[in-house]
C-alpha cells in the first residue's frame, strides 16, 4: 500500500539571481527593525533620562527650531517634537501589529471553514466579505472608530475590519484548490475528521501568502492610523501620535514653522515605505510563479 505524504510547503525560495525587489526586502527589513528597536527601547531611553517624556513640557520654550537641546524642536503645545515622534513609532507598532493580527485571527479560519465546507456557508460567506471589501477602508475606519471610541485596542478593532476581507478571500481561494489534491482525500480516505484536514494538512498549504499579506497590510494600517489620528478619532487626545501632531502643525506652517510637520511625516513615510518593501520582497520569495509570468 502506498502512502501519501503530505506535501511540506516552501514558504522562501531563494533564487539564484535576486530580483530587484528581492534586493530591496533588504533595506525594507532594515527599516522594519529600526522601528521595532526604537519602538522597544523608547521608553527605556526616557526613564535613562536620554530623552523627555512626549507630553513633558518642563523648561521648554514653544516652537523652537532644531538644536542641540531639542533635536526635532519643539512644538506649539512646547512638546519635544524629537520625543513624540519616537513614541510615535511606538504607538503606530502596536495598533497596527494588534489590527492586522486581528484580521488575520479571524479571516484565515473563516477563509479555510468557508473553502473546505462550500454549499450555502461560502456563499453566504463570500457575500458578507464582497460587500465589506467594496467599501473604503478608511471610510469602514473611521465609522468603526466612532462607535468603538479612542484608544490602542480600539484603533486596532476598527482598523482590522477593513483587512479581513483580504484575508478570507486568499486563504479560501487557496483552500478551494489544495482540498482536491490527493493527500486530502488520502487523509479522509483514513477517517480524518474536519478538524483533523484543516488543522494537519491544510492549514500549512494555504498560509503561504499570508506573511506577505500581513506585512502589505501593516504598511496600509500606519496610513489608516494617521488619518484617524489626523480626524482625532485614533488615540486619546495628546498621546503621542504622528497623525495628531501632523494636524496641529498644520497651523503652524504658515508661520514658518516647519519641523513640526517635516519629522512625524518623514517618520510615518519611512515605516511605510519600509514595510512595502519587505512585503515586496517576500511575494517574491512567497510566489515564484507570479514573478515568471511578470518576467515573461
Amino acid at each position: 500500500m502506498t502512502v501519501t505524504k503530505t506535501p511540506k510547503p516552501q514558504f522562501f525560495r531563494f533564487a539564484k539571481k535576486p530580483t530587484l525587489s528581492q534586493q530591496l526586502m533588504w533595506i525594507g527589513l532594515v527599516i522594519t527593525l529600526f522601528f521595532i528597536f526604537i519602538a522597544i527601547f523608547t521608553p527605556i531611553f526616557q526613564n535613562l533620562g536620554w530623552i523627555q517624556g512626549p507630553t513633558s513640557t518642563k523648561n521648554n520654550l514653544v516652537q523652537q527650531p532644531p538644536s542641540l537641546q531639542h533635536w526635532f524642536g519643539t512644538s506649539r503645545q512646547a512638546y519635544d517634537v524629537f520625543s513624540r515622534t519616537l513614541f510615535g513609532a511606538q504607538a503606530a507598532l502596536q495598533v497596527v501589529v494588534l489590527a492586522t493580527a486581528l484580521s488575520m485571527v479571524i479571516g484565515v479560519p473563516l477563509g479555510m471553514v468557508s473553502g473546505y465546507a462550500g454549499g450555502k456557508l461560502d456563499k453566504a460567506l463570500l457575500f458578507i466579505m464582497d460587500s465589506i471589501y467594496t467599501l473604503p477602508g478608511l471610510l469602514l475606519s473611521v465609522t468603526l472608530a466612532f462607535v468603538v471610541g479612542t484608544g490602542i485596542v480600539n484603533a486596532a478593532i476598527a482598523i482590522s475590519i477593513a483587512y479581513i476581507p483580504q484575508y478570507y478571500r486568499v486563504v479560501r481561494n487557496h483552500t478551494v484548490s489544495v482540498k482536491t489534491e490527493v493527500f486530502i482525500e488520502a487523509a479522509q480516505a483514513m477517517g480524518a475528521n474536519t478538524w483533523q484536514v484543516l488543522s494537519r494538512y491544510l492549514f500549512f498549504n494555504v498560509i503561504q501568502s499570508v506573511p506577505v499579506l500581513f506585512t502589505l497590510n501593516a504598511a496600509d494600517a500606519i496610513l489608516t492610523l494617521g488619518g484617524l489620528g489626523f480626524l482625532g478619532l485614533g488615540l486619546p487626545p495628546g498621546a503621542p501620535e504622528w497623525g495628531q501632531d501632523l494636524k496641529r502643525a498644520l497651523d503652524a506652517l504658515p508661520t514658518g514653522i516647519w519641523w513640526t510637520a517635516l519629522f512625524p511625516g518623514l517618520a510615518m513615510t519611512l515605516m511605510v515605505v519600509g514595510l512595502s518593501l519587505l512585503g515586496e520582497g517576500l511575494n517574491d520569495f512567497v510566489n515564484p510563479r507570479l514573478r515568471k509570468q511578470i518576467r515573461q
